[in-house]
């Protein structure tokens, strides 16, 4: 493993990954992303709220929650990485979560991907879609996933 992105996220699935993949990447010597997504549903939450807060006099533009994203991924790496010795590039987006996690890899030339993934029976996939199921099909290089 030489470059290596963790999907960082609220839940302490997530966080354990992050530690997880921090603890690999330093241990091989390895670059490491640590990458936030803000799916459309979420940016648009977001910005329908502060339209009301602020009624209408302020937008929340698609860079605002990028860096906001970005923010996000580099408060969980303090949070979670800081007893390792490992520097880390934190990075956010907005889009389809499996997509973007998925040709953010490829851009930044990884070649393992970290993802926290859901429980969910065959159907719940069916019906609902599931990211990391999505993410481990269509990934060129190793997928590690940590269940809640």
């Amino acid at each position: 493993m030489d470059h290596a992105l963790a999907v960082v996220g609220p839940t302490e699935t997530a966080k354990t990954l992050t530690l997880e993949a921090g603890e690999l990447a330093a241990g091989v010597d390895a670059d490491l992303t640590l990458l936030y997504v803000a799916d459309e549903d979420e940016y648009d939450e977001q910005r329908e709220q502060l339209a009301q807060v602020t009624r209408g006099d302020s937008t929340y533009s698609v860079g605002q929650a990028v860096e906001g994203a970005r923010a996000y991924a580099a408060d969980i790496g303090r949070e979670v990485l800081e007893d390792i010795d490992i520097e880390y590039e934190a990075v956010g987006t907005v889009g389809d979560r499996a997509e973007t996690v998925l040709s953010e890899a490829r851009r930044r030339g990884c070649d393992h991907v970290f993802v926290a993934g859901r429980k969910r029976s065959p159907t719940g996939k069916a019906l609902f879609g599931d990211d990391t199921q999505r993410i481990i099909l269509d990934a060129e290089m190793p997928v590690t996933v940590v269940t809640e």
